[in-house]
């Protein structure tokens, strides 16, 4: 019988399962050594993968710089000097000595233990970890081209990285500086590019917050990976016993709704009719308050035209007088004590004065006066967890022994996501969430549509979302897969399947919210993963996110203040 002969996009999704299930394996087991035998499993399906995000991984020579940076932004500064890293549960170092590090785009708190241990808090569920893992495995596939670059045919050190120890040394001890030029001459060999590459990386890094220099970075990725090699130093990964209990429990998610629910009750805001919008934690509050806090700012004649305002680079001393507007007419913030890492905003819109609003943003103020509905607004979930957050949150508060409802009217989910079809700055409308690799779905009555997003000068999607295991395990076959089969997709993001489902059940099985409650989807796109140089790794939207961002919130905002 003849075989078929699998398609690429097949070989992809297998080597997908194949890594989540080592990992998940790994997780159990409690630790591994990532060049070890159950790390080198994971290497090798990560390379049969070849993620759009990891570039050049497969490259025996060229180390992928915009992959290095990608990952470097979302892992603690210093963990490339580390050769234990451990990742832990909320265990109470948060009440010690030591400071939290907090990398610039991922909300984690770590903790450098001592100069050879990173400890990394871990709350946000499974995809969490599996993101991490898959970060820290591409850094050791590339720390290991760093050292044969590093080393001639007879295994010893290349003059190029013994300049390169002297060069950190003098950074690290901020001597008297060095000639660049020589120095990314020397680098450049190092990492397997070309001068102007090198010199392109070594802007990026030096522009990137709580990262450090890649100079810095090639020397100590190299150094441990010499030392595995030649002094059997291994490096090891390893999980804490209680991250390992409480996975999957919603231990953080619980104590964060509980809290929101709590302030509600206190607040005499809980039996109000609830809005929940999941979004970012500042397109609402300036929509609702910049006018007025701003108090007619010469630029801000609309909401665009004031979103621009307030997000360029020299805004922040307006973006800080917008906030404390907000929280003395009708804005409270609650930051996050949970774990969960999502801080939460709530509005009171009987508070909110109508002659104070952008021309944009309509609002009935007869019908706010008689309802009185109340905004939640909170931060941004991450994959698993906008299951566990979502699905606590639906849930009636416990309160002496009762359980009291809550009047949850609508929900609107306003996202990132890769569009695979247009480019960044485009809008997405879903009408159902397709979880990647298995048969689960969620068809949905979406209460936005696409025809009332058109007309704005941004191209305007309609069709299935793909809810992917993680951004980072993605590559062009599947996204094409998606793209051109019978799932006809738009785009993909970590998020949508997981809050439907937990909608779904909230008021399809337990009842615990109306059936009758609204949905509201949209998404604007940060990516084109099919399009070479606008995946996430090329750099963030910039000023190219604010008028999709600020157009899906005042569609949002316009439904809860005046209703159809």
């Amino acid at each position: 019988m003849q075989q078929l002969k699998r398609t690429r996009a097949q070989e992809s999704r297998e080597a997908i399962q194949r890594l989540y299930i080592a990992m998940r394996h790994l997780f159990i087991r409690g630790s591994y050594k990532p060049l070890g035998v159950s790390g080198e499993a994971m290497i090798e399906a990560l390379q049969a993968l070849q993620p759009e995000i990891y570039g050049s991984i497969n490259d025996p020579e060229q180390v992928e710089l915009d992959g290095l940076l990608y990952i470097f932004e979302r892992l603690p500064q210093g963990i490339e000097e580390c050769r234990y890293v451990r990742l832990i549960s909320r265990e109470g170092f948060e009440d010690s000595s030591f400071s939290p590090i907090i990398p610039a785009k991922r909300r984690r708190n770590c903790y450098r233990i001592d100069e050879e241990q990173m400890f990394v808090e871990m709350t946000r569920g499974r995809s969490d970890i599996y993101d991490i893992l898959t970060h820290l495995t591409f850094m050791y596939i590339e720390a290991e081209k760093i050292r044969n670059n590093s080393l001639n045919h007879r295994g010893e050190k290349k003059r190029e990285w013994l300049r390169l120890e002297e060069i950190v040394l003098k950074e690290e001890e901020k001597e008297e500086g060095f000639n660049k030029d020589v120095a990314y001459t020397y680098l450049s060999t190092l990492l397997g590019r070309t001068y102007n590459d090198t010199l392109d990386a070594c802007e990026r890094f030096s522009k990137s917050p709580k990262v450090n220099s890649i100079f810095h970075i090639t020397y100590w990725l190299g150094r441990l990976s010499m030392q595995e090699e030649f002094e059997k130093n291994d490096r090891e990964i390893s999980f804490s016993s209680a991250l390992r209990e409480k996975i999957g429990h919603h231990i953080h998610g619980e104590l964060w709704a509980q809290n929101i629910k709590l302030f509600l009750q206190n607040q005499k805001l809980l039996d109000r009719p609830i809005h929940i919008i999941s979004a970012n934690l500042h397109s609402v509050m300036n929509s609702l308050y910049g006018f007025a806090a701003l108090n007619g700012h010469k630029k801000a004649t609309s909401l665009e035209q004031l979103a621009r305002t307030l997000s360029a680079a020299k805004g922040e001393s307006l973006r800080k007088k917008v906030e404390q507007f907000a929280l003395k007419n009708g804005m409270h913030q609650l930051d996050d004590t949970s774990g969960t890492n999502i801080s939460v905003q709530i509005f009171d819109t009987k508070k909110i004065k109508a002659n104070s609003l952008p021309p944009e943003i309509k609002i009935n103020a007869a019908y706010i006066k008689k309802e009185q509905p109340v905004i939640i607004v909170m931060d941004y979930a991450f994959g698993e967890q906008a299951y566990e957050t979502m699905d606590e949150l639906l849930k009636p508060y416990d309160f002496e022994d009762k359980k009291i409802g809550i009047n949850v009217v609508s929900i609107a989910i306003m996202g990132k996501a890769g569009i695979l079809k247009g480019g960044k700055g485009d809008i997405m409308i879903p009408n159902a969430h397709v979880f990647e690799g298995i048969s689960d779905n969620y068809p949905f009555e979406n209460d936005f549509t696409v025809k009332e997003f058109e007309g704005n000068g941004l191209n305007v999607l309609g069709g299935p979302m793909i809810t992917v295991l993680g951004t980072s395990l993605q590559n062009r076959d599947v996204f094409r897969y998606f793209l051109k089969s019978s799932w006809q997709a738009i785009g993909l993001e970590m998020e949508g399947a997981n809050y439907q489902k937990a909608i779904q059940a909230a008021s399809k099985i337990r009842k615990s919210i109306s059936s009758e409650v609204i949905l509201r989807y949209a998404y604007y796109a940060s990516d084109n993963p099919l399009e070479t140089g606008k995946t996430l790794a090329s750099g963030s939207l910039g000023m190219d996110g604010v008028k999709p961002t600020y157009l899906i919130t005042e569609k949002i905002l316009n439904r809860i203040l005046k209703p159809k």
